[in-house]
């Protein structure tokens, strides 16, 4: 497989014009969103190359490691927006933090990191919009909004904070 991505890679450098970008992003804003590959964000939120900076992971939720990714993106890099986008369907609602117990079982060695699975999505976004308000490593934290992408229909799904 990796071969296949390696030709395919080859095929789009021989065609490929720098664009003349920067690093940072046009539109200020950083997405936050699950790694499901049935979530295209660029298509589903009307974005070009060069607009956000996404972050994603298993379930979208916000770990020590986005909040490392969102602060170099505000503090270096310009952003000021944090959008969160959780999706019907997830995976993460199917496991459990025993998954860390099986798998320290299997290779002798628990993991340092938590699993993050939620019951409730709407909820997890909630939790997941609070720790990036309450972070004091933020620039700005005031425009954070959380989203749940239904998998179905293509539609975003704002989850009320309170």
């Amino acid at each position: 497989m990796t071969d296949r991505l390696v030709e395919a890679n080859q095929r789009y450098a021989a065609e490929f014009t720098d664009p003349g970008m920067d690093a940072r992003p046009v539109l200020k804003v950083a997405v936050v969103a699950c790694m499901d590959a049935r979530l295209d964000l660029h298509a589903a939120l009307g974005l070009e190359l060069g607009d956000c900076h996404t972050i994603r992971n298993a379930g979208g939720v916000v770990t020590d490691d986005v909040i490392r990714s969102l602060t170099i993106s505000q503090r270096a890099l310009g952003t000021r927006s944090v959008v969160l986008i959780h999706h019907t369907g997830c995976g993460m609602e199917t496991i459990t933090e025993e998954f860390r117990h099986d798998l320290e079982m299997e290779v002798g060695q628990r993991p340092a990191w938590a699993v993050e699975s939620f019951r409730d999505v709407d909820q997890d976004v909630r939790q997941s919009m609070q720790r990036v308000r309450t972070s004091p490593f933020l620039l700005s934290t005031t425009d954070v909004r959380g989203f749940v992408f239904d998998v179905r229909t293509g539609a975003l799904r704002e989850v009320d904070p309170a």
